[in-house]
């Protein structure tokens, strides 16, 4: 049992334990399987983690945005204990059970739509991804995929290629899959047209218009993909107009909408969709990540007519709807509608938010401060006139939060973002000792590079 209430480092870390394991992990592990936090977990609960050597972590990470209602849940655990007790896996397409109707259920009833839906499940976002992207052709009778400029939706054959990202998740694994497109993405910090909101009236989704008059045409386009905010991308957050835009192109073209909620939903923006911010409804959902509390599953929900268009058969999968799974998902989202764990988000954001633009009055490394909700993202630069990305500053950053004791991420393009996906049952205490670390980090590294408002005045003066 964790007892610690808050981060304690009594060794090195990585201690001499996580030390053995890796040993044994560049031994027997894929050089391919990457990692960002060089220790080796014992147990974890709440916004904590402790590893091996006894060390306790506050976590920001949450298994890369898994663990939304936080790790190891009562509830969650009791569900599939019980599940456990009754069976494990006859395989939906062989033996039917009801937690797979009765979670389909329940996700027609949350997601936002004033439609018939229906709803199928899977195993990982990029599986939903496939699924989605399937069922849109089987219903358009088209092939050609749009997706964003700084999208991630995977590391499948078809997923990867509409990924943006090359490096690390595209190199050396072409060739890609063919009818696949990139429209730009309202990335307002670093426009890609040029523009600034809001006199741009939304350029960036206009040129999608123009895209389809020239480079390709409507009637080769089965579907676009967008996630409401992305991820891997640096955590980028479009106008509210950006995603009406992009329904009403979709509407007018015959185009299924897909919105990729994998890494941004299931409360992590203040609503349990985060689409849900942008007052538009999608055709297709996909989520998977903290839908099931770190039990591997996903889903795809959407409009009846169009998740009916495959054939029967042809959608699905062997471990598809894990029955432990779907337990664990009914009770991920009654406790998020139990706890008010939307609220909770908007709450942690608002602290986040306060701490994180005052920081940005000191240290001129800071570009830019964005997010919604829980999800926030910190952009970090070299020269905040040029915007030169400082990847080197972030990954400095986060290694001196990890030996004191908080677990980051990086995403952006460029890995010059800091993303934040604590739990969202984080406490006052365990979130105001992640945000002072952040700030001594970021201190001792502006300090270094003379990046703070403070020394950049002093040299001038000199």
């Amino acid at each position: 049992m964790i007892e610690e209430k808050i981060a304690k480092i009594s060794t090195e870390v990585p201690g001499p334990k996580s030390k053995e394991l890796m040993k044994r992990r560049e031994r027997y592990v894929a050089k391919g399987v990457g990692c960002s936090a060089p220790i080796f977990v014992e147990e974890a609960k709440g916004a904590l983690i402790k590893d091996v050597d006894g060390n306790v972590f506050v976590d920001f990470a949450g298994g890369i945005g898994v663990q939304n209602i936080g790790h190891k849940d009562e509830e969650v655990v009791k569900a599939i204990k019980a599940q456990l007790d009754k069976y494990i896996h006859p395989s939906f397409h062989v033996n039917m059970y009801e937690p797979y109707i009765a979670l389909c259920e329940k996700l027609v009833e949350i997601t936002p739509g004033n439609y018939d839906k229906k709803a199928m499940l899977a195993n990982s976002g990029a599986e939903a991804v496939e699924n989605a992207i399937k069922i849109a052709r089987a219903y358009t009778k088209k092939a050609g995929i749009i997706s964003l400029q700084g999208s991630f939706h995977g590391r499948t054959n078809m997923t990867m290629s509409i990924t943006s990202k090359y490096k690390p998740y595209k190199n050396g694994f072409g060739p890609y899959a063919a009818e696949t497109y990139k429209t730009e993405a309202a990335y307002c910090y670093r426009c890609p047209v040029g523009c600034e909101y809001p006199s741009c009236k939304i350029a960036c989704a206009e040129k999608l218009r123009t895209m389809l008059k020239t480079v390709i045409s409507s009637d080769m386009i089965a579907c676009l993909i967008a996630e409401p905010v992305q991820g891997e991308g640096g955590f980028v957050v479009p106008p509210k107009e950006y995603f009406k835009m992009l329904r009403e192109i979709c509407d007018e073209n015959g185009i299924v909408f897909i919105v990729d909620e994998v890494q941004a939903g299931f409360a992590r923006t203040g609503k349990t969709f985060a689409h849900e911010n942008f007052d538009v409804d999608a055709d297709i959902i996909t989520m998977s990540k903290s839908i099931a509390a770190g039990v591997p599953l996903s889903a795809v929900v959407g409009k009846a007519e169009i998740m009916d268009a495959a054939c029967v058969g042809g959608i699905g999968g062997t471990y598809g709807g894990s029955p432990l799974g779907c337990v664990a998902a009914l009770k991920v989202i009654e406790k998020i509608e139990k706890e008010d764990l939307n609220k909770k988000s908007i709450e942690m954001g608002k602290v986040i938010m306060a701490r994180l633009n005052e920081m940005k009055e000191k240290y001129i490394a800071i570009g830019d401060v964005r997010g919604i909700g829980g999800m926030i993202g910190l952009e970090f630069v070299k020269n905040i006139v040029t915007k030169e990305p400082d990847g080197a500053f972030v990954k400095n950053v986060i290694s001196y939060c990890f030996k004191h004791g908080v677990i980051f991420l990086n995403a952006g393009l460029f890995g010059n973002v800091i993303r934040f996906l604590a739990p969202l049952v984080i406490t006052d205490e365990q979130l105001k000792y992640g945000l002072d670390v952040l700030e001594e980090a970021v201190k001792e590294e502006a300090d270094k590079e003379l990046l703070t408002y403070t020394a950049v005045k002093e040299v001038v003066l000199k």
